[in-house]
């Protein structure tokens, strides 16, 4: 099967899903490191050849180092070089008003080292509060950085439209941004998309299956009660709530189902599919501890939704969000901020 692929920038060429690293961070439980490995090996080989991290995911840019090593050894520099690594930058919460370039250049490049690269392939960009207006500095240091050859794409990750837009304004060129959507929540619809059409900018998209709720586990379900397993459920439930309530994301569901018994394939699947249609996504991430779902990883890319499908989707009339892309998420006394996490960098 093969994975689609998409160039965001000349030479920056990567497979329309990603894996995301999320589930490897040390907050997660245990890792085997060489099973690890072997899951890395194994979906490098069946065409997911691009993979998210962050600083702030403790352990897994040294995975993903030790990763691209052996598989540069193994395969040589040319195949090396289709391997692509998103990494993010995210200051504290507690440290956002004395950043500075020296701070900023050191988790650069404490990210080099740890993967092992003499320059990022793309590092995404993330700043938790706007009332420190100091994000446009980091921006124009990481553009810097970009120049003296240590980055090579600068992109952003959870900026609404109006700060993508000041970003641009100063001068720095955006690869990509990237952003949660999901058939559940929209948010990047209402104007970010079209200021990236705008500027060419593209949406890498994380939560398109809202932490395993978008699965067939969950049709029929009745309504979780409190306190629910993780803080990603907890999350996305609220979303669901927002969407409109847990009868409705049933109705979501079922059609998703019905889709899916059309294409052979699973509810997960189709909701990341449908998302990889939506103007100006790049791509989706998907969480993968291992590759035990890796079948199902290779089919979104794969599967072609026709226009009945996607008319029945858009048929179940949910609710999005309120807000532009993350504002929810930034009222740290909300519902949806209340349960973040700010400062990952200090607690690793």
């Amino acid at each position: 099967m093969t994975v689609a692929r998409i160039t965001l920038r000349p030479g920056h060429e990567i497979s329309r899903v990603i894996r995301g690293g999320w589930q490897l961070a040390g907050g997660h439980g245990a890792i085997d490191r060489a099973e690890a490995l072997a899951d890395m090996m194994a979906f490098a080989e069946a065409g997911i050849t691009t993979f998210d991290c962050a600083d702030i995911y403790t352990g897994v840019e040294e995975l993903i180092g030790a990763f691209r090593s052996d598989y540069g050894n193994r395969f040589g520099a040319e195949a090396l070089a289709r391997i692509k690594v998103h990494t993010k930058l995210v200051p504290d919460l507690a440290r956002l008003a004395t950043v500075d370039r020296a701070y900023i250049a050191s988790i650069v490049d404490t990210s080099l080292g740890r993967l092992r690269t003499e320059r990022l392939d793309l590092v995404q960009f993330h700043w938790w509060d706007y009332d420190v207006p100091r994000y446009l500095d980091v921006m124009a240091w990481m553009d810097d950085l970009r120049t003296e050859g240590k980055i090579a794409q600068v992109s952003g990750t959870n900026f609404d439209t109006e700060r993508t837009a000041e970003i641009l304004a100063s001068g720095v060129r955006l690869t990509s941004m990237q952003v949660q959507y999901s058939l559940l929540d929209a948010r990047p619809e209402r104007s970010l998309a079209a200021l990236a059409k705008q500027n060419d900018i593209w949406l890498l998209c994380y939560g398109t299956v809202a932490g395993g709720f978008l699965g067939d586990r969950w049709l029929g379900a009745k309504e979780p009660a409190e306190p629910l397993e993780n803080r990603s459920l907890t999350k996305y439930k609220l979303i669901i709530d927002d969407f409109g309530g847990w009868d409705l994301f049933q109705d979501l569901l079922t059609t998703l189902r019905r889709i899916a018994d059309r294409h052979e394939t699973d509810i997960a699947t189709v909701a990341s599919a449908a998302i990889l249609t939506r103007p100006q996504v790049g791509a989706v991430i998907v969480g993968a501890r291992n590759r035990s779902h890796l079948a199902r990883n290779l089919a979104i890319s794969a599967l072609t939704l026709s226009p009945q499908d996607l008319a029945e989707i858009a048929a179940v009339k949910g609710q999005t969000p309120e807000g532009d892309t993350y504002t929810l998420e930034r009222d740290r006394h909300g519902r949806h901020g209340s349960i973040m996490k700010y400062n990952l960098n200090a607690e690793a």
